[in-house]
């Protein structure tokens, strides 16, 4: 049994360069139509941090509308999750352009007491959003997919009544932060976890349900749709040992090629998943949920969207959230009672 998950990290570029209306807004609106066409829901990893702090600086007047808008999904029943990049928690705006604090990057190699103090603030500012005071989303992204060394973090998280992360992709590597998910990719689809988000815990209090890759050669990731997208604003101005480290990143015969409906055309998407289903064919009796992943600042081509929705219809693949599958993650039932989904509209599937 499959199903899907799109979601979307809605967020500016990692700089803070953009603005907004252009990168959040507007491009959400496109897509929640899309999906109300298809009666259809997707997640929204909301980068709390960052908008409290475009908000308190004043630097963007379209924050408002984003504001509006997180609430409208929300009690649309598209599903608000939790995405956090720390370097915006102390950033300053001088001179309109942003100072992000790059010795935050990585939330998980922080103290404790200040992960404590940055997810406190997020979520302070997601409940103050949605006008709910006891909300508390069922699922996290880090930023960057930066979970590890998980530890400290998933404690914290894990304490504030998060239980689903989605930070891991199959095979990744990331020199410069000490990312590596090659050890992931001995597990299954999805897995519990306590300390080590690659390590299997059948007793932890997480699942993780990992963006879906698949390793493909080197030279399927220059695909003229997704160097496009790399020409984008905000990927100037990183430093050489940057640079450095990412094309150490790159320098291997095959590469996780993630399941992205923002970068990939349409035959690329209908592969990935034709690959799904066979393997589905073959053991119908093991669920599968298969997590795409997006961008605001990426979306464009909101025609191949739509055109893949279709197919995933055609093909009897239901469309879902968190909320709506983290009763099927367990076969014998046991996580569906350990937290009720969070407070808003049911998700519906497509």
């Amino acid at each position: 049994m499959i199903d899907l998950l799109f979601t979307l990290d809605y967020e500016i570029y990692g700089n803070g360069a953009g603005r907004l209306g252009e990168l959040v807004y507007e491009p959400a609106e496109k897509l929640k139509e899309i999906f109300r066409k298809w009666n259809c829901r997707f997640v929204a990893f909301v980068e709390a941090v960052e908008f409290e702090r475009i908000e308190a600086c004043q630097a963007d007047p379209a924050v408002g509308l984003v504001r509006r808008q997180i609430r409208e999904l929300h009690e649309e029943g598209f599903e608000i999750g939790l995405h956090l990049h720390p370097q915006w928690s102390r950033a300053r705006y001088q001179q309109g352009r942003w100072q992000l604090d790059e010795s935050e990057y990585n939330l998980c190699v922080l103290a404790p007491e200040r992960i404590t103090e940055i997810v406190a603030g997020a979520l302070h500012y997601l409940r103050a959003v949605l006008g709910e005071p006891s909300f508390t989303p069922l699922s996290f992204r880090a930023g960057n997919w930066l979970f590890q060394p998980t530890r400290a973090a998933a404690a914290v998280l894990a304490g504030q009544g998060i239980r689903i992360d989605s930070s891991v992709f199959k095979g990744g590597l990331l020199h410069t932060h000490g990312l590596d998910y090659r050890p992931a990719m001995r597990n299954g689809y999805y897995w519990r976890f306590e300390a080590d988000v690659n390590r299997e815990q059948p007793a932890g209090p997480w699942v993780e349900v990992p963006i879906y890759t698949e390793m493909v050669p080197f030279w399927k990731m220059r695909t003229s749709k997704r160097m496009g997208l790399n020409q984008g604003l905000g990927l100037g101005g990183q430093s050489l040992r940057r640079k450095f480290s990412r094309a150490l990143d790159l320098m291997r015969f095959h590469y996780p090629l993630k399941l992205d409906f923002c970068r990939m055309t349409l035959a690329e998407l209908i592969a990935m998943t034709d690959g799904i289903l066979r393997q589905d064919q073959q053991n119908p009796a093991q669920y599968r949920p298969v997590v795409a992943i997006g961008h605001t600042k990426d979306l464009a081509d909101y025609e191949t969207i739509d055109a893949f929705l279709g197919y995933l219809r055609s093909k009897a693949i239901a469309v879902e959230t968190f909320q709506g599958i983290y009763p099927k993650l367990s076969a014998e039932g046991e996580l569906a009672g350990a937290r009720a989904p969070a407070s808003g509209t049911a998700a519906r599937a497509c």
